[in-house]
């Protein structure tokens, strides 16, 4: 009797850590996006715990800027390194990077919010596979930054399609000399921006029709 609980034991453990595999798995894949301005040449992917990149995961390919593709690594490992090299010279890494609490991996201003990277079978922790993508979306978010030498005790931003300004974003806050703000904005409707703050004496002061897909921060003077 007590062979026979141990070998359901067992049998139940194994399926317990296939199970737990395929959801590593499952959760390790993200996009690799390319906001640089520059051309990636090539892209590695291997688990942080091994110190060989495996091959370059782009082949004969590159990804120029404002594209991305579906990166599936050939492990199971949450924790990721991520290497790019670009056209001309130059690269960054991403390192330790928990791709099982991330969906996005984005290499030069971020196309939203978050970050990823993914796996596939339990190989020995370098390389992936990667699918085609459609460009990543123009993102106008941004920080705005107080360089006004005055105190804001109300900031509005709106995409200028809008009509109206919205909520003020800084609620019960206020944005001091030298702080800055993130504003988020919906991603793929515009890159046009209108900006509105007040002073704590009541002045006002507006932007309108503000580019920020190409920034990352606008300084308020």
């Amino acid at each position: 009797m007590r062979r026979h609980v141990l070998a359901v034991l067992a049998i139940l453990a194994g399926a317990a850590g296939l199970l737990s595999s395929a959801t590593a798995q499952a959760q390790n894949r993200f996009w690799l996006v390319n906001n640089t301005g520059r051309v990636i040449e090539s892209a590695f992917v291997s688990a942080s715990r091994v110190d060989d990149w495996g091959p370059d995961i782009l082949g004969s390919n590159v990804l120029p800027s404002g594209n991305r593709v579906w990166v599936t690594p050939n492990f199971g490992d949450c924790v990721l390194d991520i290497r790019v090299t670009y056209q001309g010279g130059g690269e960054e890494r991403r390192m330790q990077v928990n791709a099982c609490s991330l969906s996005t991996i984005a290499f030069g201003r971020s196309a939203g919010a978050g970050a990823s990277v993914g796996g596939g079978g339990g190989g020995g922790g370098a390389g992936a596979a990667i699918s085609p993508g459609r460009p990543a979306a123009a993102n106008p978010s941004f920080y705005l930054r107080n360089g006004s030498g005055v105190t804001i005790r109300e900031v509005y931003v709106s995409l200028s399609s809008d009509r109206n300004w919205g909520g003020d974003r800084l609620g019960q806050n206020v944005l001091q000399p030298g702080q800055r703000l993130q504003v988020s904005l919906p991603a793929g409707v515009g890159c046009t921006v209108d900006i509105r703050v007040v002073y704590m004496d009541g002045r006002a002061g507006e932007r309108r029709g503000m580019e920020t897909c190409r920034v990352s921060e606008v300084i308020w003077r």
